[in-house]
């Protein structure tokens, strides 16, 4: 392999080991999640009212967001000074580590405060790793796999969102079908452990893959910046407020759906989580479905279209999900679930694509992971916790469905003005992004 190309078998070692790392990613935010709908208020925030342990849990999980763009600048200053390959091994291990950590706490039963203070402390570094790992995985693959091809391939890595979703759901199937006591005295600790066996695969993978073409091409003609971060915020803080913007649906959608919808359908329509569970887990098989076609889709129409497209009927497939999660009958609710998700598939499908073209390869890792992560704040960190106080508020879900179409009509007018540089010639090289990502702020 030359510093400019990449070789087919370089190509897909980049997308298996970005897809890894992401399934890894989300497999440990999803066990977060879950554990903080169902278990966490009870064994780290016990309070007189379940409500307020519901909301103290769901809180804690939104920190992992909140310190992601601690991450984000600092995994984005070494990625465009070090190269991709060095920080996704160190974001991957430090996921890992803090996922461990987190099956290994003793609650506050054991300990008191001690226990919700490590359980944040190890929330946060998991957030700090999302920072860099996101981004990194993207521009692993995105610039080994070439512009003709670069939507099908970074839509892959997105199925990775998914299939962590998938694993984090399966692994908890047995731990909720425990009796509470034992689920709560050791049950909920097996998923967080597992992940350990799963870091150590991402690991061997990682570690296999070469340096991309185009921060090599950065590197050979002394292209790299100092301060890369501080580059991105003077020059570029245009593009990056409106990514951050043009992520805030599809963020707040995936919260939602994998997060909230457990506790919404508890609490709000009196249905087991057993029964739930089956109805989102075979939904969520639609993405790993529908991602890589409408990434196929977007080579062939362009990024742009199919961004707009799934942001447009998000503004109206809110209030089908819930219409149809009402009937508490199990078809129309999977249909609403694989509707909702199909038009998520479109939105988030050509992220990787899109978000990394607007971007110049020198700076491109810091501009992608700051400008990621505030969406992500926007977004998934407070979703779950709005989505709760907007039914204890209204008593309904009508206002949670105005909330989500709300946030597509954000991300719809974010990717409206959101400019891609001058789409090249078929035979342009993969490297031309640079230099076509350079002109998108002029």
């Amino acid at each position: 392999m030359t510093a400019m190309t990449s070789t087919a078998r370089q190509r897909t070692k980049a997308a298996l080991g970005s897809w890894v790392g992401t399934t890894i990613e989300y497999y440990d935010y999803a066990c977060y999640g879950l554990a903080a709908s169902v278990v966490f208020g009870d064994l780290f925030f016990p309070a007189d009212d379940p409500l307020v342990s519901t909301l103290l849990a769901l809180s804690s999980f939104a920190v992992g967001y909140l310190s992601r763009p601690l991450g984000a600048l600092i995994f984005g200053h070494f990625g465009d000074r070090l190269g991709r390959k060095t920080v996704l091994v160190v974001t991957l291990v430090l996921m890992g580590v803090s996922t461990l950590a987190i099956g290994l706490l003793p609650d506050y039963a054991q300990i008191g405060i001690a226990a919700p203070v490590l359980l944040v402390i190890a929330r946060v570094l998991q957030g700090i790793s999302a920072g860099g790992e996101y981004g990194g995985a993207i521009l692993m693959t995105v610039e080994h796999s070439g512009r003709k091809r670069r939507g099908f391939f970074g839509s892959l890595v997105n199925t990775g969102t998914t299939a962590g979703l998938l694993l984090a759901n399966l692994a908890f199937l047995p731990v909720f079908a425990m009796d509470d006591a034992a689920m709560k005295a050791w049950g909920w600790r097996i998923p967080f452990l597992v992940s350990a066996v799963l870091v150590v695969v991402g690991l061997l993978v990682r570690l296999s893959v070469e340096e991309t073409p185009e921060f090599d091409k950065v590197q050979r003609r002394e292209a790299v910046h100092r301060l890369p971060v501080a580059d991105v915020f003077r020059h570029h803080w245009r593009t990056v407020v409106l990514v951050a913007l043009a992520i805030v649906c599809a963020g707040s959608v995936f919260t939602l759906v994998t997060v909230y919808s457990l506790s919404y359908g508890k609490g709000e329509l009196g249905l087991s989580r057993d029964v739930m569970l089956s109805v989102l887990l075979p939904a969520t098989v639609v993405v790993l479905i529908c991602v890589p076609l409408f990434g196929r889709l977007a080579d062939r129409i362009g990024v742009r279209a199919v961004f707009l497209a799934g942001a447009a009927s998000l503004t109206v497939l809110p209030f089908v999900w819930f219409a149809l999660l009402d009937t508490k009958q199990y078809g129309w609710m999977l249909l609403g679930f694989v509707l909702l998700l199909i038009g998520y598939s479109a939105n988030y499908a050509v992220v990787p694509a899109y978000f990394s073209a607007v971007f110049p390869s020198a700076i491109r890792f810091s501009g992608m992971s700051i400008a990621f992560t505030i969406g992500l704040i926007a977004s998934n960190a407070i979703a779950p916790a709005l989505a709760t106080s907007l039914l204890a508020a209204t008593g309904g879900w009508h206002a949670i469905a105005i909330y989500m179409a709300l946030a597509a009509i954000v991300s719809l007018v974010a990717g409206v003005f959101l400019r891609l540089p001058d789409e090249p010639a078929a035979d342009a090289p993969a490297v031309a992004l640079d230099e076509e990502a350079a002109q998108a702020e002029r």
